[in-house]
C-alpha cells in the first residue's frame, strides 16, 4: 500500500477502491457512487454524508448543498479531513486501507459531520445546527453539541455512545474510545465542560465531567471518572480518577497503548516485588 507521506490520500483511496471495485463486484454501484465519480475527498465525503444523514424533513440533495456551504467557508478543510483519516489509519489496527474510514467508520462520519454543525453554529444558524446535531446522533450514536470546539487529527475509535458537552474543548492528535463523556457536573451554566489538550489518550467508558483540564499528553484509563484537573503527560484513573504516575510517551494518543505501565503507576511495580518476596 501507497504511504501518504508519498502520495495524496485522495489518489490512494482512488486506487483502492478500483481495485475493490474487481474484488467484491457487489459493491461495486455503491463505490462508483460514492468514491470514483467525484473529483476530490472532499466531494466524495460531501456525497457519503448526505445519503447517511438525509430524512423525511431534509433531502440528500439539501444536506449536500448544506455540507458544500460549509466547507466551502472551514478554512483548510481538505487538511482536516486528511489529518482525521490519517490519524485512524496510524492509529487503529484493524485499519488496512485509506478508504475504510471514509466509507465506514461512525466516528470520522460523525465527526466530519459535527464540522458542518459547529460552523452552522458559529453562523447563528443555530436551529439547523441543532437539526444537524440530532441527525448525526440517530444516524451514528455519537451525540457532538455542535459549539464544542475539536480540532485536527482526531480519532474516535468504535465511537459508539460518545458525549461531547457544549463547552468542550478537544485538541489536535486525541485519541478516544466509545461511551466516552465529556460532560457537565449537573445544573450549571457558562463554561462548564472539559478541555482536552494535545495528545491525550481517553479510555473506553471515561467519564470526564466539569469544566476540568486534561493536560497535554496525559492518559484517562477506561472506565474513570475524572472530575479533577489531570496534570500534563500523567496518566490517571479510577472512580473517582487520581494520578497515578508519568505517562512514557509524548503523544499516548498516537501510540494507543492502554495498559497501565509501572512507570505510569508505581503501585504495580511494588505489588509486584510484594508478591516476589
Amino acid at each position: 500500500m501507497a504511504t501518504a507521506a508519498s502520495t495524496p490520500i485522495w489518489d490512494i483511496i482512488r486506487r483502492e477502491v478500483e481495485e475493490e471495485v474487481k474484488n467484491e463486484p457487489l459493491l461495486a454501484k455503491f463505490l462508483e457512487e460514492a468514491v470514483l465519480k467525484h473529483a476530490s475527498l472532499v466531494d466524495a465525503l460531501r456525497f457519503h454524508l448526505a445519503q447517511k444523514l438525509s430524512c423525511q424533513i431534509l433531502s440528500a440533495a439539501h444536506f449536500e448543498s448544506i455540507v458544500t456551504e460549509a466547507y466551502s467557508q472551514i478554512g483548510e478543510i481538505e487538511c482536516i479531513i486528511r489529518s482525521d483519516i490519517e490519524a485512524i489509519v496510524e492509529r487503529d489496527p484493524a485499519t488496512v486501507y485509506y478508504y475504510e474510514p471514509l466509507l465506514f467508520f461512525k466516528g470520522f462520519h460523525a465527526l466530519e459531520a459535527y464540522r458542518v454543525a459547529h460552523w452552522l453554529w458559529l453562523a447563528g444558524r443555530k436551529s439547523i445546527a441543532y437539526f444537524l446535531q440530532n441527525r448525526i446522533s440517530e444516524a451514528f450514536a455519537v451525540d457532538i453539541h455542535p459549539a464544542a470546539t475539536i480540532g485536527k487529527g482526531v480519532f474516535i475509535d468504535h465511537a459508539t455512545g460518545v458525549v461531547i458537552g457544549e463547552t468542550a474543548v478537544i485538541e489536535d492528535n486525541v485519541s478516544l474510545l466509545h461511551s466516552v463523556t465529556l460532560g457537565g457536573t449537573g445544573k450549571e451554566t457558562g463554561d462548564r465542560h472539559p478541555k482536552v489538550r494535545h495528545g491525550v489518550l481517553i479510555g473506553a467508558g471515561a467519564k470526564i465531567l466539569g469544566n476540568v483540564e486534561i493536560g497535554a499528553g496525559a492518559k484517562i484509563g477506561a472506565g474513570s471518572v475524572v472530575l479533577e484537573n489531570i496534570p500534563p503527560h500523567t496518566t490517571a484513573a479510577g472512580v473517582p480518577a487520581r494520578v497515578l504516575g508519568k505517562v512514557e510517551v509524548p503523544e499516548p494518543a498516537l501510540e494507543m497503548n492502554h495498559r497501565l505501565t509501572e512507570s505510569e503507576c508505581p503501585e504495580k511495580k511494588r505489588l509486584r516485588k510484594k508478591r516476589a518476596s
